[in-house]
């Protein structure tokens, strides 16, 4: 009996409907028939198994580079096969065996059995990462199931059937299947023709009711058709061709910096099943900002070892989605643990600035961040800003030659010199900053409350996750705090920071931005300043912003913005529409880790892809990228609803404001606000 080849799964489903007809019992090969890999080579998800274990070995003060362990375990599993081919045909080696071997040669009298099944799961859990049913083969099997044929599922591979029943558990083919089989129980295989016997003989299964898939023209064809058994065999040109697509990105990653980025996005794309189709938002989501916040989250990982980092405080709103993403990807990125406590903080810069009075009073240069937004205008914004109640600074305001509504922003008609230098005399007066410190002391001692219930006095070194930019959040939080014996030393991650107006940086108090920072020339990066809203509403988290915190009899409480009025319900709308852009965001978690744990770049290593995203979504964008992702409506607690000065910014135009009109019609836009952001970065 001969075999059959075929170079489509329609043709191998088509041809072997037919013939199971006739069958009683259908068995498959498991990889790269039932199950495809995204990687190139296997061999590759045993690297991540290797830092594994050199992880686990430092927790125990043993020093062993994974290099070193992934030797050893390549010499051990050969030992094993050399001593099978001593006594079958098959040269086959049993993972538990081996593994168990490995790990007792490297933790010695600190290895016992949870450790073998920790890094069982671990690799188990690599293997599934880089697994995909093939959805074709999987639906007839379902319908192979219902017509009551006997399914079995045959590999050849060093994993026992109790693992590959895992694999197939997590695929959900596991309920439509008899019997998994694998040379590593018996070290009967395939590849010799034993296989087949030893379940013809286990199962009483007649050869010529036997159809057996595969895609090893010797082991699952010539094997199988000796044996009598009726085989169909696939081989499938464009899964060829994409494995050679991955292994030409991952072999050129060694040599140029930029593919680390491209291999990283080919293991992370959807396959057979998984490739539904999905609206714009969501894959902006999951191919664009996703992978940016799963390298920014790495880079920070880093900087908490460096530092000895003990908590992470991601800081509403965009912090939520942050959390959210790094929880996603610790079971695979980082399976040892040993990482700092993370917390997900209600603040923002509203809730803050008065807090951050208490103690310290209203500072000049707070003062001058009030005044910043074109729609703040006079002392009732910062009052606003601030948490005051404007009338009782009504004699101070007088002694200074000031009123509420005295202008003090010059984008604003009515604005004189004079009058912002009265304030800054006025915010040198003892009795207007006692005034300012005694209206604020409750939003402070709320506050306060609500961060030691949270754990930020607990630890010596937290760092405060923030999207940006001018880290205004952090500043106002570390003044807030400033005072307490117990503040801890705070490390600013922003994962932008634009430092349009200087930080207050000390030994206590630094901030630093992760994807783009001001303080070096980084000409790809400085693109985010083309469309940072675009990234906070991406970000945000589904609840309201935080107005302030008050006290309670038995406490504080969380202050939050009503909902329906007309700015709540914009946001509302904006949630809406950037729902599919967070769900594609969140859904790339789990396949960042995996690419990313492979793989095993850094920041630095990503930081060539990162640019080229920068450059080309953001400063040379398609128009529909643009229609696509741009915010509908972007709420700033900050800006006040005064007029400004109908000249104020009428000559610039951001690109990200353009028409689509002129997106897609004028050819050199891009490049012109390209070249104009260059000049006005070499000037800085």
């Amino acid at each position: 009996m001969k075999h059959s080849t075929y170079y489509s799964l329609a043709s191998l489903i088509k041809a072997g409907k037919k013939r199971a007809r006739k069958k009683e019992i259908i068995s498959f090969d498991l990889f790269d028939t039932l199950l495809i890999r995204r990687i190139h080579d296997p061999d590759l998800v045993k690297l991540p198994v290797a830092r594994y274990i050199s992880d686990l070995a430092k927790q125990q003060n043993i020093h062993k580079g994974w290099q070193s362990i992934q030797k050893m375990r390549d010499a051990i599993e050969r030992e094993h096969r050399q001593e099978t081919a001593k006594n079958f045909e098959d040269h086959e080696a049993c993972y538990p065996l081996f593994m168990q071997e490995l790990l007792q040669k490297v933790f010695g009298s600190a290895f016992d059995e949870s450790l073998l099944q920790k890094v069982t799961n671990y690799e188990l859990a690599m293997e599934n990462s880089m697994l995909v049913p093939r959805q074709a083969l999987v639906d007839w099997m379902k319908e192979l199931s219902l017509a009551d044929k006997r399914i079995f599922v045959i590999s050849d591979i060093y994993l026992p059937s109790s693992h590959l029943q895992k694999l197939l558990q997590y695929a959900g083919l596991d309920q439509h299947i008899e019997q998994v089989v694998s040379s590593a129980d018996t070290f009967l295989a395939k590849a010799s023709g034993k296989a087949y016997a030893l379940l013809a003989q286990k199962f009483s299964l007649p050869y010529e009711s036997w159809l057996h898939i595969g895609d090893n023209p010797i082991a699952d064809g010539v094997r199988a058709a000796e044996a009598g058994i009726d085989a169909l065999i696939i081989h499938d040109p464009r899964e060829d061709q994409r494995k050679a697509i991955i292994k030409r990105y991952f072999h050129y990653s060694d040599l140029k910096p930029f593919w680390r980025g491209r291999a990283l996005q080919q293991l992370m794309a959807p396959l057979e099943g998984e490739n539904q189709s999905a609206s714009a938002l969501y894959a902006e989501g999951y191919n664009f900002i996703g992978p940016l916040i799963g390298m920014f989250l790495q880079q920070i990982r880093r900087i908490c070892r460096e530092k000895s980092i003990t908590k992470i405080f991601f800081l509403s709103r965009e912090g939520w989605i942050f959390k959210q993403y790094w929880e996603k990807t610790l079971a695979t990125l980082y399976p040892a643990g040993d990482l700092p406590q993370t917390e997900y903080l209600y603040v923002s810069r509203i809730a803050l600035a008065g807090a951050s009075c208490a103690y310290q009073g209203l500072t000049q240069i707070n003062a001058d961040i009030a005044l910043v937004p074109a729609g703040n205008r006079d002392f009732r914004d910062i009052c606003r800003i601030f948490s005051l109640c404007p009338e009782k600074f009504t004699s101070h305001l007088a002694a200074y030659d000031l009123k509420v509504d005295t202008c003090l922003s010059p984008a604003h008609e009515g604005f004189r010199a004079e009058h912002r230098e009265n304030l800054n005399a006025l915010l040198k007066d003892k009795n207007f900053q006692d005034e300012v410190k005694s209206q604020t002391r409750e939003a402070n001692e709320a506050m306060q409350r609500y961060f030691t219930e949270a754990g930020l006095f607990e630890h010596a070194n937290v760092a405060i996750v923030d999207i940006g930019w001018i880290g205004t959040i952090q500043r106002f939080l570390f003044e807030a705090i400033a005072h307490r014996e117990d503040c801890p030393n705070c490390y600013g991650m922003l994962f932008g920071a634009t430092r349009t107006i200087a930080y207050p940086e000390t030994s206590k108090n630094l901030i630093q931005g992760i994807m783009f920072d001001r303080r070096s020339f980084d000409l790809a990066g400085s693109t985010l300043l083309y469309a940072q809203d675009v990234f906070e509403e991406a970000c945000r988290a589904p609840h309201p912003t935080l107005m302030g915190y008050a006290l309670t009899d038995d406490g504080y409480t969380l202050v939050f913005r009503q909902t329906d009025d007309d700015s709540g319900l914009a946001e509302q709308e904006q949630d809406l529409y950037f729902a599919p852009l967070q769900q594609g965001i969140l859904d790339s978690a789990e396949r960042f880790a995996a690419a990313a744990a492979l793989l095993n770049f850094t920041f630095e290593d990503w930081k060539p892809w990162i640019n080229y995203l920068f450059l080309s979504k953001l400063a040379f964008p398609r128009a529909t990228e643009v229609a696509n992702i741009k915010h509908r409506h972007h709420l700033d607690d900050f800006h006040g609803n005064n007029k400004p000065s109908a000249n104020l910014g009428k000559d610039f135009m951001p690109l990200w404001s353009q028409t689509q009109s002129q997106l897609r019609y004028n050819p050199f836009l891009r490049l012109r606000y390209f070249l104009s952001h260059l000049r006005r970065k070499i000037n800085e």
